[in-house]
């Protein structure tokens, strides 16, 4: 044992767990390591609130994180200055073992529009300080509001660079996190991306495909680790939602991608999700053990200014038309029935862009929703990513039509592993604009990369609408005022190794009432 427990509570731990519900260790343990070597994080912020969120570990390398098979009551505060001179709110909760002793509090009864400071401590053990902003109370007029964009952080591509940069950028309302939080993939000592051979940067301590329980956590356990991530999450507080390889590679609404039978997929989607809730700020109702398609979408509005809409087009969404892949338009891609979000989540999104006041319509989701032409050679027929919305014309029609009657809207997107910039028009991108989309490339995920892939230019002249892209690392800046909205491409030079500064590569800006893009 990696805990200082005493004889007698250990064995009175042990004789309840032979019983039914686990003991509840409140005599204060002391730890040999810091539990908190996973760090602290807040997520789904609101005017009286948010989550905070920490997991206890003894030892990262030992089964269940070298805890006790009890529950252990941990403290936690939140104060309205970072000396925790005056608290606001405090109590206890219980880390449990069936939830791999991790700790979710929903903090109510905050002020609206203000920052606050969050901290956990048990026994003498004590974390280190967060910090998450509350959001303006319903209605009020807001000069800006300021937020990061990141996702895709491969952990063996390389470097979490970008998150120290993120974490020091001032005055951020919250960080959107678009997905690929890890990557369930077997480890090799290279590989291929984009048709080049890569070595790793750094190698997970279990390198077989994640199939258990087990090894979601332990992968958790690795990339959270990460000082940059870690300072990333105690700087804000983060609205995240899960993408494709917090399961499997393009997983769709239960359909695995290798030959596995569904009720064995099934089994893996759910240890997955519950371990991706266990390490996220998610309030309960994301956690829906018992349904199979857990509750990941939400809204949120700032003030007057911003009506956000945060999406899940994984768990409800039909599966990949024409073999999935980079292929030639098939008739599957024009199938009536096909669907992204699903009847329930696209219902919720008319109802809540139908009902906006707000000067901004934020549209956070994975999958692009621009239907580019990926064709970079002499090919004859047009060439599309069947994992994004180019391959679901009837429900992606559908969207951008309630797009041009609302208004304003701009989409920011994941998955690419680069940025891209352009207008969201209807027609499979013929039709008159309806909105705007900026794609965030990836933390980590596929390398260095380059200033611009090749081919570029042909793939810019077979698309109109698509204004401009890059193949950096890094995350997106964006700046909300009442007349702008402002997207800022922040991008280092290579995440192989450590140091790399930051640069802003690109600015974009919109005009409110127009859906031009402007800048480079």
């Amino acid at each position: 044992m990696t805990l200082l427990i005493g004889r007698r509570q250990l064995l009175g731990a042990g004789a309840a767990s032979m019983l039914a519900a686990p003991a509840i260790l409140r005599a204060q343990p002391l730890f040999l390591r810091d539990p908190f070597v996973l760090g602290v994080a807040a997520g789904d912020p609101a005017p009286d609130g948010f989550v905070i969120w920490t997991r206890l570990i003894a030892d990262a390398d030992a089964p269940g994180g070298g805890m006790p098979m009890a529950a252990v009551e941990v403290e936690w505060s939140v104060a309205e200055d970072e000396g925790f001179r005056t608290i606001a709110r405090s109590g206890t909760a219980l880390a449990r073992p069936e939830l791999a002793h991790s700790v979710h509090v929903e903090v109510d009864g905050l002020q609206p529009g203000r920052p606050y400071f969050y901290r956990f401590q048990v026994g003498s053990a004590r974390s280190f300080v967060g910090r998450a902003q509350t959001v303006p109370a319903a209605g009020a007029a807001l000069d800006r509001v300021r937020f990061a964009v990141a996702g895709c952080q491969h952990f063996e591509d390389g470097l979490y660079t970008g998150y120290r940069h993120l974490a020091a950028e001032p005055d951020l309302d919250f960080v959107y996190h678009y997905g690929d939080y890890i990557y369930e993939y077997s480890s090799s000592p290279v590989r291929i991306a984009y048709g080049n051979l890569r070595e790793r940067v750094r190698e997970h301590r279990r390198p077989t495909e994640l199939q258990s329980i087990d090894d979601y956590r332990l992968r958790y356990t690795e990339v959270k680790s990460d000082p940059n991530l870690m300072l990333a999450h105690a700087a804000a507080a983060w609205f995240i939602t899960p993408d494709d390889h917090e399961v499997e590679n393009n997983w769709v609404d239960g359909i695995p991608q290798d030959d596995v039978p569904p009720e064995l997929f099934a089994l893996r989607k759910r240890m997955a999700l519950q371990a991706y809730y266990e390490h996220m700020p998610l309030r309960r109702a994301a956690l829906a053990l018992g349904a199979d398609k857990p509750i990941y979408h939400r809204r949120q509005t700032y003030g007057s200014l911003m009506s956000a809409h945060f999406l899940d087009t994984r768990g409800s969404r039909t599966d990949q038309p024409c073999q999935d892949g980079f292929r030639p338009d098939c008739a599957g891609v024009d199938d009536p029935d096909a669907a992204v979000l699903g009847q329930v989540q696209e219902r919720w999104l008319n109802e809540g862009l139908g009902a906006s006041r707000a000067r901004w319509n934020l549209i956070g989701q994975q999958i692009m929703v621009m239907p580019l032409d990926r064709r970079t050679g002499d090919e004859p027929e047009p060439i599309r990513n069947m994992d994004s919305w180019a391959a679901y014309t009837a429900p992606r029609e559908r969207m951008l039509e309630r797009f041009g009657r609302t208004g304003n809207v701009v989409v920011l997107t994941g998955d690419e592993h680069q940025n891209f910039a352009g207008q969201l028009r209807r027609d499979r991108g013929q039709g008159d604009p309806v909105g705007a989309e900026f794609v965030t490339t990836s933390m980590s995920s596929g390398g260095n990369g380059s200033d611009r892939r090749a081919f570029t230019d042909r793939l810019k002249a077979r698309n109109p609408y698509l204004l401009d892209t890059n193949d950096q690392r890094g995350y997106a800046l964006c700046e909300v005022t009442p007349q702008t909205f402002q997207t800022q491409w922040r991008v280092v030079d290579q995440v192989t190794t450590p140091g790399a500064p930051v640069r802003t590569r690109s600015t974009f800006v919109l005009e409110h009432g127009s859906p031009e893009i402007h800048g480079s």
